[in-house]
């Protein structure tokens, strides 16, 4: 049975779906133009007409991916509710839940992108884009008076790398901490930034990360 014929355009999205899916099975370092032609059941020519890089390839699928997960968290930010309730929600949604596809992702090109020029320059940009969007929904919240906040800014930096790392911690060391007490430390923290009291979690059951040689937590 004879291929459908793709535009230009939804070629170049189907090589960029399956490039996601191989870098997330192999990683970066590892995948290879032949990886996604053949799970396409395309030839590696043709892979290469559209991206005449490996490196091409990889920093353009991460873009890909990562652009999806900024669609999002810009229609989750632009909702018609309080500014509080919308951080509070995009900080939820940051976590990783399951098998944590996206921060493998975002882990893997970060690592990548220590030696590969093209794809630091996308996840840069994406990076900033990120800290952008949060910047201005605490920036709205700051003028409105719901919260206080003296430089929204840095606030989106501090609040992104702390986040960040406890996702890293989460997607590298499989159980090192349970999703509920990540979640708990995430509202707290947005609580400092934003001025706002702590949260009450008395009378929550408490759940504690465990050491790395440790028993797992709950």
């Amino acid at each position: 049975m004879a291929r459908v014929r793709l535009s230009v355009a939804e070629r170049r999205e189907e090589l960029l779906r399956a490039a996601v899916r191989q870098i997330e099975v192999r990683g970066v370092a590892a995948v290879r133009i032949a990886d996604v032609a053949s799970a396409l059941g395309v030839s590696n020519a043709l892979v290469l007409y559209h991206f005449s890089t490996k490196e091409k390839l990889v920093a353009e699928a991460f873009a890909y991916a990562a652009e999806g997960d900024l669609a999002h968290l810009r229609k989750m930010l632009g909702r018609r509710t309080s500014a509080e309730r919308r951080l509070r929600a995009a900080v939820r949604w940051y976590a990783p839940t399951g098998q944590a596809k996206g921060w493998r992702l975002w882990i893997e090109g970060w690592a990548a992108a220590l030696r590969e020029p093209a794809l630091r320059e996308v996840a840069g940009a994406l990076d900033q884009q990120w800290k952008a969007a949060l910047t201005g929904v605490i920036a709205e919240g700051t003028a409105a008076g719901e919260f206080s906040c003296e430089d929204p800014a840095a606030a989106a930096w501090r609040l992104t790398a702390f986040l960040d790392g406890l996702a890293v911690q989460m997607t590298s060391y499989a159980g090192s901490l349970s999703r509920a007490a990540m979640l708990e430390w995430a509202d707290a923290a947005l609580a400092r930034e934003l001025g706002l009291p702590a949260p009450d979690t008395s009378g929550q059951p408490r759940t504690a990360a465990r050491s790395r040689g440790g028993a797992a937590g709950a």
